[in-house]
This record gives structure tokens, C-alpha cells and sequence, in this order.
């Protein structure tokens, strides 16, 4: 049961702390039991003195519950203590392994009770029992018919001097357990605090390297995607084309099969440095690339020699781009040309605006033809959303009202923060996109 004032409980007892309780029992049990047996010798109580089968039954009742006190720390505490009343009042003459017993249970109570207004009540209700029976033994004493003993003899007599001492003595003994066992609670629940807090510290630093790994997957996907998706898709037209041709117009497939070759060792050369850039200590940006927004137009005539007629415009006074903005940029560009070749089928066209506005650039890939419907959105679109999202600004791709298929890409400058996809943009979207 926790504690109503906090909801960390201390940590539970351990196989240990049980066996060590079991040791502490048993060396009490056989002190009390020599206790007793000196005690009786030494004639604490005179001729007044219990037999030595009930100094047995006292001490096994007083020392063998503490056993258990960690499992039952409220049930023994009262055993205990009552095991002690009974036993001084019927004069078992041990006076030093008792008052360390009810010491011990005493301070269990507090140091491991979760519940801390029951430990409170319990430990109350024993000072109360104490103090109770304190005065009852005084009264007892000084009823008693018999001039044995202190002398009673004035307002400050030494027998009155010593019932103080009794009293003080027991206030310090139970207000001493008290406060021991609410600190060693206290300093429990900081050790269990701290370890909690320390699992919790774990846990997040394991999420956050793997957030980290599945990044850098991420970013690798896309990279290779946008990499050998364009190239290859280029090489397919080409070859396809050579293969139409090459008995017709042998100059033609060459022209294309030499596209084919150019093709393949700009995939190799990209490839190449992106994984001269992933091999690097700070292949955590795109800086490494040298592809930029001045690049467009060489992706337009690219586009152009691959059988889809392109167009390329810029809107505006071109203004500073940071590197990673214009590198994810350029490849949206490319993988939106891509999909249109891809799709759009023989006859389309396709359109690239860069636009400069005051609130920042936008760039838009139109293109005609078919739309390839498709129940889920490829890896080509998800890609292109990442990157647009990583540069601070939002995306937009679906078919167009008049035919075709548009994708737009809106970065803010300035001081960019980076904002999740927007969801619900694009209806009937390619395989690829």
C-alpha cells in the first residue's frame, strides 16, 4: 500500500534482508536467554525472580517475531512490545536484550510502513501503551507497603528522582526510534526516487539512440531512393528506346544506349558521395552535397533528354537559400520529374517554378498526362514530405482539377522550425509517390 502524501513506495525487502532479520533474530534470542540466566544469578529482582521456563517463553516471544518484522512490521512491533510489558511485570530478570527488541520493532514500524499515517497510529498507540504502564508500575511502587527500596522521603526524593529518570529515559528511547525510523523511510523513498528517475534516464537513452539509428536509416532510404530511383527510371526510357530502334536506326540506339552509360555513372558518382558523406563525422546535413538550386536547369534538360518535355521558370529576385533547404528542394524537383516520366505516360509535359516571395520560396512541378491511382502513398511522396517537413516547411501533391498531377513545396526563411506533414493532401496518388 503506498503512501497517501507520495506515490513512490521504498523498495521491497530483499532475499537478504529476509535472512538477515533471521540471523538477528536468533543471536537476540540467545542473548536474551543469557540475559536472563545472569540476571537471575546477579538477583535483579531478589528472591522475586520467574522461573527459567518462562525466561525461555519471554525471550523466544520477545526476539523470534523480529524474523518477520519486515513483512509484518505493525504485527510485531505490538507483539513485541506486549512481550515486554508482560515480562517486567511478572519480574523476568532480563533488563538489556528487551529494550533492544522493542527498539528494533519499534523503529521497523516507521522505517518501512508505506502507509505512514498507519505508522503513525501504530507507534502512538505503543508510546501511549508505554507511558500507560509506566505510571501503573509507578503507582504500584509507590502504593507498595514496604521501606525497601530508594527512600520516599521529601517533595524531591530519590525515589522520585528516579521514576523522572524512567520517564526520561523512556522518552528519549521511543522518541529516538521514532525519528531513526522515519529518516531511514525518508532516505528510502531518495534511494528509490533516484533509482526510479535513473531506469526512466535509461529507457530514454535507449529510445533516443534508436530514434537516432532509425534517422540515419531514414535519411539513407531517402537518399538512395531519390539516387537510383531518377537514374534508373532515365535509364529505362533510354534503353527501352535503343531497344525499339536499334535495327531501324543503329545511330539513334547508340545515341540512347550512350545516354544509358551517362545515366549509370552519374547514379555511381552520386552513390559515391553519398556514402563518402555517410563515412564522415558529420554526415548529419546535407552540406556535403554538391547539388543545389542552380542545378534545376540541368535536371530540367535532363528530364528534357529522357522523353519528358520540360519547361523551367523562376518567379522573383532569388534570395539566400540555406545549403539543406535548396538540397532537399532539388530533390523534390527530382523526384517529382521522376514520377512524371514514370507515369504520366509518352505524351506528357512537364512544368518547374522556382518561386522568391518575401516569406520565403516555393517551388511547383506540374506536370500533364495520366494520374496512376494507387490505394496508398508510395515511398516517392512520403520522401518528398520528409524532406519539405526537415527544411521547416510543408508540402502538397495531388492530381490537378484539369488533368495532370502537382506537387508544391513552400520553405519559409528566416528562422525555420520544422513541422509535421500535413495529412489529408492528396487523393489517387502513385505507386511510387
Amino acid at each position: 500500500m503506498t503512501s497517501p502524501a507520495s506515490t513512490i513506495a521504498r523498495a521491497p525487502a530483499t532475499r537478504a534482508d529476509f535472512r538477515a532479520d533471521l540471523g538477528l533474530a536468533i543471536g537476540l534470542f540467545v542473548g536474551a536467554i543469557l540475559s536472563a540466566a545472569l540476571g537471575s544469578v546477579a538477583g535483579f529482582y531478589g528472591t522475586d525472580t520467574a522461573e527459567i521456563q518462562w525466561s525461555l517463553l519471554y525471550g523466544a516471544a520477545l526476539t523470534l517475531p523480529l524474523a518477520l518484522r519486515r513483512r509484518y512490521p505493525e504485527i510485531i512491533a505490538v507483539v513485541v512490545s506486549l512481550a515486554f510489558f508482560i515480562g517486567m511485570s511478572v519480574r523476568i530478570p532480563e533488563l538489556y536484550v528487551g529494550n533492544i527488541a522493542v527498539f528494533i520493532a519499534f523503529y521497523t514500524v516507521g522505517a518501512w510502513v508505506d502507509d505512514r499515517r498507519r505508522a503513525v497510529i501504530v507507534r502512538a498507540v505503543i508510546t501511549v501503551g508505554m507511558f500507560l504502564w509506566l505510571l501503573i508500575t509507578t503507582f504500584q511502587a509507590v502504593t507498595a507497603p514496604t521501606d525497601d527500596g530508594l527512600s520516599r522521603e521529601g517533595i524531591f526524593s530519590p525515589f522520585v528522582a528516579y521514576m523522572l529518570i524512567q520517564f526520561l529515559v523512556n522518552v528519549a528511547f521511543f522518541g529516538g526510534a521514532y525519528y531513526m525510523g522515519d529518516r531511514a523511510y525518508a532516505s528510502a523513498l531518495q534511494r528509490r526516487a533516484l533509482e526510479l528517475r535513473t531506469e526512466e534516464l535509461e529507457r530514454e537513452r535507449e529510445l533516443t539512440a534508436a530514434q537516432a539509428v532509425a534517422l540515419d536509416r531514414l535519411k539513407i532510404a531517402r537518399e538512395l531512393h531519390d539516387v537510383v530511383a531518377h537514374h534508373v527510371s532515365a535509364m529505362g526510357v533510354q534503353a527501352g528506346a535503343a531497344r525499339a530502334v536499334i535495327e531501324k536506326d543503329p545511330d539513334a540506339a547508340r545515341a540512347a544506349l550512350s545516354g544509358v552509360e551517362s545515366s549509370a555513372r552519374s547514379a555511381l558518382d552520386e552513390l559515391r558521395h553519398l556514402l563518402q558523406t555517410l563515412r564522415t563525422a558529420d554526415a548529419d546535413t546535407d552540406e556535403g552535397s554538391t547539388l543545389s538550386l542552380d542545378d534545376l536547369e540541368a535536371l530540367v534538360r535532363h528530364a528534357e533528354d529522357n522523353g519528358l518535355p520540360t519547361t523551367f521558370t523562376v518567379v522573383g529576385d532569388p534570395l539566400p537559400v540555406p545549403y539543406v533547404v535548396q538540397v532537399n528542394l532539388y530533390r523534390i524537383a527530382q523526384e517529382a520529374l521522376t514520377n512524371a516520366r514514370r507515369h504520366a505516360g509518352p505524351d506528357a509535359g512537364a512544368d518547374v517554378r522556382l518561386r522568391y516571395s518575401r516569406d520565403g520560396v516555393e517551388l511547383e512541378v506540374t506536370n500533364t498526362g495520366r494520374v496512376a491511382t494507387s490505394p496508398r502513398p508510395g515511398l516517392g511522396l512520403v520522401g518528398m514530405r520528409e524532406r519539405a517537413a526537415a527544411s521547416g516547411g510543408v508540402l502538397e501533391a495531388g492530381p490537378r482539377p484539369r488533368g495532370g498531377f502537382r506537387v508544391r513545396a513552400h520553405v519559409p526563411l528566416g528562422t525555420p522550425k520544422p513541422q509535421t506533414p500535413p495529412v489529408g493532401v492528396a487523393v489517387a496518388e502513385g505507386a511510387s509517390r
